[in-house]
């Protein structure tokens, strides 16, 4: 569809004069301001596969050629490929999409109650019918259906335990779904408090024992469902903290390059473009996993070998791109670096299930 550009030489948007059809200090089109719908929806369709044709032009060098993004949007070669952020948003939010697929749903629903033999033979039932679930998934399933009906397994055989503790121990799993237990024997947070007082000043809590007992006599007294609590927490925040992760990376990278004498945006744009190369590739692997029939293990098994060897060679073969070190030198960052984000991802996983569980409180 034809453009209908204006005939005045000013920019409406900043106000320079002029000298061609798009403004050399703000970059906007001299289009007419009154279009009609065919204009207007023309021109986001446009803008529409304008992204399309950029993202689709990124993938061949994000899957293929480990480090040339990087490389190409540091020497200045940008305008052909998708800007490092805007296609870290659009890649993790197709991955966390797939990552918190439940497919298949809920297998069976519990109560408080203990089942009859004859509900507890279909629940197994349906277990095992279950197609989509993975063998270890279906083996924590049984495990803690036949532990919240007062069963223990002993040689992979379910054996009713009648002792008078596994009976007072599932009491009170059943009167406390997922409590969260306090350091202290008291029954309430005020009961606590008093005892701390009648302790000399050196021997009581400190402010975080303190803290988590106020927390964990909360959670308890409201009878909050802290597995379920933790699990939304995880779907809404990881996302955030895979975020926060990014310059934490790229300053893991700063220290461990610190002789390439790159800047720290540097790093960054290679954080961002690692990380879109994982999730899109472990995103399709979820997706083999859910088309691959469970009982396929050895299948499964192998591609889950096959995906760490890419992901390894990937990151050892983009680091030498990118910052052009040897061999030998390149595994022994890789080594350092696995350490470092490890220990960055345990804090951070770690810090978000602790803000979950204490602010549902």
């Amino acid at each position: 569809m034809k453009k209908h550009y204006r005939h005045e030489n000013d920019c409406l948007n900043c106000g320079a004069t002029l000298h061609g059809k798009f403004c050399h200090v703000c970059g906007q089109e001299n289009l007419q301001i009154k279009e009609n719908f065919g204009h207007m929806m023309d021109h986001a369709i446009s803008d529409y596969f304008h992204f399309d044709h950029q993202f689709f032009h990124t993938l061949k060098p994000l899957f293929f050629k480990p480090g040339m993004l990087t490389t190409q949007y540091m020497a200045g070669k940008r305008v052909q490929y998708l800007h490092p952020v805007k296609m870290y948003i659009f890649i993790s939010l197709i991955y966390f999409l797939v990552l918190f697929q439940q497919k298949g749903g809920d297998i069976v629903k519990i109560d408080d109650k203990q089942m009859t033999t004859e509900q507890l033979n279909a629940a197994v039932k349906a277990i095992n019918r279950n197609a989509y679930l993975p063998p270890e998934t279906k083996k924590e399933a049984l495990h803690d259906l036949y532990k919240d009906n007062g069963y223990t397994i002993i040689n992979n055989k379910a054996v009713k335990d009648t002792s008078k503790k596994a009976k007072e121990s599932l009491k009170q799993e059943q009167e406390n779904p997922h409590i969260v237990t306090p350091t202290s024997s008291d029954s309430t947070y005020e009961a606590y408090l008093a005892s701390q007082n009648k302790l000399p000043a050196a021997n009581r809590d400190g402010w975080f024992e303190r803290y988590y007992n106020k927390k964990a006599f909360a959670i308890n007294k409201q009878k909050i469902n802290v597995k379920e609590v933790v699990e939304d927490g995880i779907k809404h925040n990881f996302p955030k903290m895979m975020f926060v992760l990014l310059p934490l990376f790229a300053l893991i990278l700063m220290i461990s390059f610190y002789r390439s004498k790159k800047f720290y945006v540097e790093h960054l744009i290679y954080s961002f473009h690692l990380h879109c190369f994982l999730f899109l590739f472990l995103a399709l692997i979820i997706i083999l996993h859910f088309i691959i029939p469970t009982n396929w293990d050895t299948l499964t098994g192998f591609l889950d070998f096959a995906a760490g060897l890419v992901i390894i060679w990937y990151i050892y073969k983009s680091l030498r791109v990118v910052y052009g070190c040897s061999g030998w030198r390149t595994v022994t960052k890789m080594i350092g670096m696995s350490f470092a984000y490890f220990f960055a991802f345990s804090i951070c996983l770690s810090l978000l299930l602790l803000i979950t569980v204490f602010s549902a409180a």
